[in-house]
């Protein structure tokens, strides 16, 4: 029998579920049969992308995002009693999966309490270290002490010093088994006529994504060109809207995503570390806006531009002639790391 491997993303916006289709794609080649435990959007786009795997439903974190974004550490503060809970709902909910499923394995991106010392547990997170401004070195604490529980963590970048997530994926020493596997993406490069002008890819927690796309619709209304707007909203059906030069999306799956990201000269959209994987796979040029307070995003977004590979600028600040600035950047570019899929999954 096939061995059958739970693969758990995070319900946090769209990343931490699309960042896991390459890994079900690996574990279906390898001769797994991965099943998927999500909630939400993240378990939406799941479902759509692999009908005919199995799929659970956890229970939902349900974090909500600050408008304010001077609030986001306060929120999340407020929030941590339903966090906790949650955790403790999902552990429950694994032992009881583990107890009537026939289950050799766990791959969790980011759930706290997906994991069993019944089966090999790993854990993915590009977080080693966890800003939060002036308590990172306690969010830090508690999130690596976390990953100590399980067998081994997998970091989505390169190991070496030219890589995508700087030092939120590097620490000097850890005392549990670290594997780079390298930039994980759903997506490939293709060379084909530039079709759209702009694309505008938005995801993430709410209130915040709905904030953004609010004002980008507003502001893009001048917009002078082609634009592709996808809202990152995932329904059962997919809703198609055109206004003039522009085709607003409620979401796309990995096919049209991938080609459309291909056929658009320029990219807009939040500094999500999966997005920074997939516009780097794709090698192209875009403009990042970073969740107000989220830590992790300005980070990212503040990196890539002093690099000179990716302007960016707060959400409160951005109008349409910032676009401008894109033409001083390099854009970003792909590097190969080889992953040996059939020892990164020997561990089960």
């Amino acid at each position: 029998m096939k061995k059958r491997i739970l693969v758990a993303p995070l319900n946090w916006g769209l990343g931490h579920a699309a960042r896991c289709i390459p890994i079900i794609n690996a574990l279906i080649a390898e001769g797994f049969v991965p099943v998927i435990a999500s909630d939400g959007v993240a378990l939406a786009l799941l479902r759509k992308e692999f009908p005919n795997l199995s799929s659970i439903e956890l229970p939902s974190y349900d974090i909500k995002y600050a408008k304010n974004g001077k609030l986001f550490k306060l929120k999340l503060l407020k929030e941590s009693p339903k966090l906790i809970k949650a955790i403790k709902a999902e552990k429950k909910a694994i032992k009881s999966i583990l107890e009537n499923s026939n289950i050799a394995g766990i791959i969790s991106d980011n759930r706290l309490g997906v994991r069993s010392n019944k089966v090999p547990s790993v854990f993915i997170t590009h977080q080693l270290n966890v800003l939060s401004g002036n308590t990172t070195w306690l969010s830090t604490k508690m999130h690596q002490n976390i990953i100590k529980k399980f067998d081994v963590c997998w970091v989505p970048d390169a190991e070496g010093e030219i890589n995508l997530s700087g030092k939120l994926g590097h620490v000097k020493k850890f005392d549990k088994p670290i594997k780079y596997i390298g930039p994980l993406s759903r997506l490939t490069k293709i060379k084909t006529e530039i079709k759209n002008d702009l694309m505008v890819l938005l995801s993430g927690p709410e209130p915040q994504r709905t904030l953004l796309e609010e004002k980008l619709l507003s502001e893009l209304r001048n917009f002078s060109g082609k634009v592709a707007f996808v809202k990152g909203v995932m329904e059962k059906e997919q809703t198609i809207q055109v206004k003039g030069d522009m085709t607003i999306y409620n979401f796309m799956t990995t096919g049209l995503l991938e080609k459309t990201i291909n056929e658009s000269a320029l990219i807009l959209s939040r500094s999500g570390y999966t997005t920074v994987m997939d516009l780097a796979k794709l090698n192209k040029k875009a403009f990042f806006i970073p969740t107000p307070g989220q830590f992790e995003q300005e980070y990212l977004a503040k990196r890539l531009t002093n690099m000179n590979l990716v302007p960016s600028c707060n959400q409160k600040d951005f109008t349409l002639n910032k676009l401008e600035n894109i033409k001083a950047f390099e854009g970003l570019k792909s590097f190969d790391v080889e992953v040996n899929y059939k020892d990164l999954f020997s561990l089960f």
